[in-house]
Order: C-alpha cells, then structure tokens, then sequence
C-alpha cells in the first residue's frame, strides 16, 4: 500500500445524508463520533424511519476504515464521494455528506496490502490491552499488520487494533480476496433473515434492498454498484428463464415496463431472497402470485463458477 494519506471512516457506519440540514435531533446518535448505532436504530419509529427515504434524507452507508474522498467542507460537514460504491450520480464513487468529526486522515504504512475482512455479523474491535473499542460491521475491511495466536493486529484510522481470528477471513490483496459461487453469495444473504430494513442500509446494523445485494455479493469478491437501477445495468445479463441461485432479480414498477426500484437475491425453486421495506425484515418468499412476480423485469449475475460445491 502506499504512503498517500486518505480520509477513512471512525465510526463502525457513517450514514451518508443528502444534505448537512438531512439529519435530525433524533439522529444525534448516528451522527456523533463515536456514533451509537444500536441506540439510534432502535430509537427511531416507524415513520421516522420511513422519512429517511420518503423525504430523501439518506444516501448511503460506509463502513469503518473506508475509504472518502472529500470533495469539500461546509462547517462541521464534509461532501464526500466513496469510491468502494460505484454510482451513475458520479465516476469518484458515491456522493453525499458525512460529519466531519466521522472522518480521519490517515497515511497507511502497512508492510503489505494483505487485510482482513470481518466474516461475522459484528465483530470487536479491541485496544492492545483487550478493551473493547468498537463493534465493527460484517464486510469491514481492515490493512492487516502482524498476526498473533488467537488475535490479529490491523491498521485502523490514525492507529492500530485489534480483531479476534475467529471473526475474520485474511487475504492477500483487496483484489485477491476469496470469489464464491451463486450458492454462496445465496449463503452471504441467508444469515441476515430476520434483520430489520433500513433505508440507505450497508451495514450488520441493517441493509436496504441494494445494499443488501451488495454486501452479499462483495463478501464473495464481486465489487458491484451501489444502487439498483445501475446494479441492472452492470453484470452479465440472464434471461428470466435461465436464472440461478445467486442471481439478481430487479423489479420495477408500472408490471415491469416502467423505472426499477427494487432488487433481490435469487434464492432459487422460485423464491426471493431479499430486503424489502421500512418495517420488514430480511425475509425469504415465493415469487409466484405476488406483485414481485409481476415487476420481475431483468436479471443480471455477478458471480462466476467456483470450485465450491
């Protein structure tokens, strides 16, 4: 990795606002650092949830460690592009606000690009003397610096920590991480059934339907894009008749003809694995006789063959 400094997220989710105004008192939790966000999640109502979308208050998500590129400052905001979220709304990544005090400068002088990306739900991140410092998001990406018997060392935001083994995968390279099959990005999915929906979601704390679809697939080595409507304009092309476990079905409105707004993973025998909406949860479902059924409109496959079984 090279010396170059990047900004990177200290927070284990930085919510990504639409504008500084976006975020409310009652989102004082998500947007202080440290953020609490099991405390804000489980104190916001449902209609307060539902405005995060209906009065396009939310974006996006980024884990801790991730990277941003701050385009430019407003006050105790910054205007950022994430670049690990590719987007049609910019080439630099996905655009939006993050508080200031969620962010910082770090120059990354790891020996080697290996890293380790966290495999569980949520993981601990722990102080040299075993505190516990932060409970990290599945698909966390960390630089890894030295490996010890039962725990490993990474690179984090302006120092290092640490990560118990048993809650993570080592690799390489961010590129060279492991690729899996359909069944596994199927797998990926499976585990989060149960977990509520949140608008903008990209993290253990809770997914929207896109990002849901992302996290499964980046946890098997497919970097895909942020949002549905460019999901389906990305991937290889599979006909309706022809899909297979792993897959992603996209939905849209109008019986199909008209702008997507929906996407989930293909769970196979004619089910839907996906994130629904605000006051659902991660669930599996029949796909025939169901407004699904009718806004089918496309699918695309992200994943290759692998030797899993």
């Amino acid at each position: 990795m090279s010396n170059k400094a990047k900004w990177r997220i200290n927070v284990p989710v930085a919510t990504v606002w639409t504008t500084p105004q976006s975020a409310r008192d009652l989102d004082q939790q998500a947007i202080s650092s440290p953020a609490d966000i099991t405390g804000w999640l489980s104190g916001l109502s449902y209609e307060n949830s539902l405005e995060l979308c209906s009065s396009n208050l939310v974006q996006s998500q980024v884990l801790y460690g991730g990277e941003v590129l701050i385009d430019r400052i407003e006050g105790d905001w910054a205007f950022v592009f994430v670049p690990d979220q590719p987007s049609s709304k910019d080439e630099r990544g996905y655009p939006g606000w993050i508080p200031l005090a969620q962010i910082t400068k770090e120059i990354n002088d790891a020996e080697s690009d290996s890293v380790a990306v966290i495999t569980n739900k949520q993981a601990g991140l722990f102080s040299e003397g075993n505190d516990l410092l932060q409970e990290l998001s599945y698909m966390t990406i960390l630089p890894l610096i030295s490996e010890e018997q039962d725990r490993i060392k990474v690179g984090i935001p302006g120092s290092s920590a640490y990560l118990q083994k048993q809650d993570v995968s080592i690799y390489e390279s961010v590129q060279r991480r492991h690729f899996g099959n359909g069944a596994s990005i199927v797998k990926a999915g499976e585990q989060f059934i149960g977990l509520p929906y949140l608008w903008g979601g990209m993290s253990s704390y809770g997914y929207d339907c896109s990002g849901f679809a992302y996290a499964a697939c980046r946890a098997n080595g497919y970097d895909i894009p942020r949002d549905a409507s460019d999901q389906a304009q990305a991937g290889i092309n599979v006909e309706l008749d022809q899909i297979q476990p792993g897959d992603l079905l996209f939905f849209a409105y109008e019986e199909g003809k008209g702008t997507i707004h929906h996407v989930g993973i293909y769970y196979g025998d004619g089910r839907l694995l996906h994130s629904p909406k605000t006051g659902k949860t991660i669930e599996v479902i029949e796909l025939q006789n169901t407004i699904y059924e009718k806004e089918l409109c496309a699918a695309r496959r992200y994943w290759r063959e692998t030797e899993e079984s």
